[in-house]
């Protein structure tokens, strides 16, 4: 599919230098550019390349002045990088989105109903009382199960499983491997050292625009309701347990655990291989550093590091003294010395 300098101009709100009519057919890096490929230059560093590079065209910052000839045309944009990560969004939904119809063998319940441009790969099961909306793409060997509801232009990657009652919501990525709607881990000790099994007869509720990293798992609710809200951002290979709540847009790197009944803010950054306990609740806009452990309530803005955290700027001056305990310990022992010896000689 080839796209011109006007076409893509118009979806960018851009403006052409060169030829509006030139045509791309993939993308590039600015130093690999290729005749036919569409690159971009947001950072200064990579200046001297778009005097060499041979793609056709460039999507530059509308305060680029060239100080050499240039070969390729210019798109002219308020923030080059933005408009390419658009650029890439648009691309890579197009790509999503040429695929409709139902590949054979796959097992669709009579009861299952979906929209237009729906899409299910090879292998993939649909269960009974399904309902899925329009443009929903499902690769193969998906699982999903009963009273599922899935909204409009959701993708679910090869491999994913969604259990029965789960809700998605509009625009959703679920990446390959992810497990919604599993049972959370809830048993109960006997007397003689054995457990119970306590029925999980809750679901899960992902919002609009949310995105789930390959190989993450979202357990259901023991009662009521797992619930990501509205543009959460989970990285792959992270366990949400059962009950938890995260607020909208928070965004959480890769293998991070969060306990049951967690509550999580809006707009919180939570960094990878992140521990946080069961039954507390992380207020708005916190930030927490890779490999933390969080076992208390968070106040809104905090920003914490370290196992059990301490605030940020804690962490970083008691680091100062982590890191010189050895030599501490021979200032110690040194003086330690000196007094036994000054005692010795009285």
């Amino acid at each position: 599919m080839k796209f011109t300098a006007t076409q893509i101009a118009g979806i960018l709100e851009g403006e052409v230098e060169g030829n509006p009519q030139i045509a791309v057919h993939k993308l590039s890096k600015i130093e690999e550019g290729e005749k036919g490929s569409l690159t971009f230059l947001a950072n200064p560093k990579y200046t001297s390349y778009i005097y060499s590079t041979k793609a056709s065209i460039t999507i530059v910052n509308k305060d680029f002045v060239p100080e050499q000839t240039l070969s390729t045309t210019l798109i002219k944009v308020d923030d080059a990088y933005k408009s390419f990560s658009k650029l890439l969004e648009y691309y890579n939904q197009v790509k999503k989105n040429n695929k409709v119809g139902i590949e054979n063998p796959a097992f669709v319940s009579e009861s299952a109903v979906y929209g237009e441009g729906f899409y299910l790969g090879a292998f993939s099961y649909l269960g009974d009382n399904v309902k899925i909306g329009d443009n929903v793409k499902i690769y193969p060997n998906v699982y999903i199960g009963d009273n599922v509801t899935i909204g409009n232009n959701v993708v679910v990657f090869a491999g994913a499983k969604i259990y029965s009652e789960s809700l998605i919501g509009n625009h959703c990525v679920i990446h390959s491997g992810v497990i919604i709607g599993a049972d959370g881990f809830g048993f109960t000790p006997n007397a003689d050292g054995e457990y119970s099994k306590v029925p999980q007869t809750g679901n899960v509720i992902l919002e609009d625009n949310v995105d789930v990293g390959a190989g993450t798992t979202i357990d259901r609710a023991t009662l009521g309701s797992t619930i990501l809200r509205r543009g959460v951002k989970l990285d792959n290979q992270i366990q949400i347990a059962h009950n938890v709540e995260i607020g909208e847009h928070t965004a959480i790197a890769a293998q991070t655990g969060i306990a049951g009944s967690t509550k999580i803010g809006k707009n919180c950054l939570i960094g990878g291989q992140v521990g946080i306990v069961g039954h507390i609740t992380i207020g708005d806009r916190v930030k927490i550093q890779a490999q933390s452990g969080i076992g208390r309530n968070v106040k809104n803005d905090e920003v914490l590091q370290g196992s059990p955290a301490l605030s940020y700027g804690d962490f970083n001056k008691s680091y100062v003294h982590f890191k010189n305990l050895p030599k501490l310990v021979n200032q110690i022992s040194n003086i330690e010395k000196k007094v036994e010896g000054e005692q010795n000689k009285q």
